[in-house]
């Protein structure tokens, strides 16, 4: 469960870029200006494409912060509950090891019976913790999921008018490009996007 809130940004991230990657209907758009070839061979106007920053994207969309919450809350349950029960074994072996300093116990026998009981519940909470972890996980691929539908949905209905071509992230298979150029449609796509959104959407 360490450094879960690194791994869910990640895995958001990865999961989203592949679907900037859209492929709309070729229709000509009068919004979207097209690109020429001066006479000194360089480009002028804009093509139609846009790319959006993903960190905005992720920070900015309520539907990914009640998302990440969500996650965040669970795994600081799920935390306080193995602390709690890792707080108490603690306990208990301190308790074990006095008793053996102080030759408590009335037979070895007797010690060894509480030494397995004690490696015993060590393993079940190491068991457990490894379970709440991949429940986690599993949680996530599955708020992951929910995310990425609702960008697909909601871009497709954005892009009625914008007629982009491509719609891409500005991370992954990108080489170059300028910050805050004409392409970049974040804060555009975010307004959308959060007007779109229904908190009841992430319960």
């Amino acid at each position: 469960m360490k450094n879960i809130n690194y791994i869910i940004n990640g895995v958001l991230a990865v999961a989203v870029i592949v679907l900037f990657v859209l492929h709309f209907s070729g229709k000509k758009d009068a919004g979207v200006a097209p690109a020429r070839v001066s006479a000194e061979g360089g480009i002028t106007g804009t093509l139609p494409i846009a790319y959006v920053n993903m960190d905005s994207l992720l920070q900015n969309y309520n539907y990914s912060k009640d998302l990440n919450e969500i996650i965040v809350r669970k795994e600081e349950n799920a935390r306080a509950n193995v602390n709690q029960q890792a707080s108490s074994l603690e306990s208990e072996i301190q308790d074990f090891q006095r008793k053996i300093a102080n030759n408590a116990f009335l037979t070895r026998e007797r010690a060894e019976q509480e030494s397995q009981r004690l490696e015993k519940k060590r393993q079940d909470l190491q068991a457990y913790d490894n379970r709440l972890s991949n429940e986690l996980l599993t949680e996530h691929q599955k708020l992951t999921e929910q995310l990425r539908d609702s960008l697909v949905a909601q871009l497709k209905i954005f892009n009625q008018d914008k007629k982009y071509q491509i719609i891409f992230s500005n991370i992954g298979n990108v080489f170059f490009f300028k910050q805050k150029t004409a392409y970049e449609i974040t804060a555009e796509l975010i307004l959308f996007l959060n007007k779109n959104y229904s908190p009841s959407a992430a319960k």
